[in-house]
């Protein structure tokens, strides 16, 4: 793999700490969260070792900046997967979860443990609660259009998290084949969209 061109006259007038994070972000989606040093970021922005730290205090700081750039692209994605979606929004917002982390796997290795985790950094919180919210939304529109039965949104959604979750995992860790995970995951989707989907709806039909 050749190595990036350093690019150290574009960057000034403040724009270095994005470039830091644009560098570590390429880096992450490479070679994964373990290989994502400090040194090797400012190699590829063109600055001194040092200089990085004269905008995060360390690593972690840094990571944690990369976390918040992946969770606001994964915002976008959601919105782009709900604008074509057809039929069920919440199916949509789960398959868009998946097929994020099917082309993102180290971001999602990067992410899961302060998404799910006991902490959290709390850059993160407006992009998570965003998130959240928008979520939350999608499972009270389909239960208004009756795509999904009357129930707590909180429990629905932690269902759906929960399933997601452990496919994106399992593709992740290489269980599920890469080139079938996307439609495996649209098949558990389906079934489990018949555990809670309105069965009055269809009576009759």
């Amino acid at each position: 793999m050749k190595d990036k061109p350093a690019a150290r006259s574009g960057y000034h007038h403040g724009s270095l700490p994005e470039a830091l994070v644009a560098a570590a972000l390429d880096l992450l989606d490479e070679e994964g969260p373990e290989r994502v040093t400090v040194r090797e970021i400012a190699r590829r922005a063109g600055v001194s070792p040092g200089a990085p730290f004269r905008h995060f205090a360390d690593r972690q700081a840094l990571l944690t900046a990369v976390a918040v750039r992946i969770l606001a692209d994964y915002e976008a994605w959601q919105l782009a997967e709900l604008e074509k979606a057809e039929g069920s929004a919440m199916r949509a917002f789960g398959l868009g979860f998946v097929r994020y982390a099917i082309r993102h796997p180290h971001r999602f290795e990067l992410v899961k443990p302060w998404v799910f985790g006991p902490r959290r950094p709390a850059e993160l919180d407006e992009h998570l609660a965003a998130i959240e919210e928008a979520f939350t939304g999608v499972i009270l529109a389909d239960q208004r259009a009756g795509e999904l039965r009357a129930g707590d949104p909180a429990v629905v959604g932690l269902a759906g998290q929960a399933l997601v979750y452990g496919l994106s995992q399992m593709i992740v860790d290489g269980y599920l084949p890469p080139d079938q995970a996307e439609h495996l995951t649209e098949q558990v989707l389906d079934t489990f969209g018949l555990g809670v989907v309105n069965v009055a709806r269809y009576k009759g039909c």
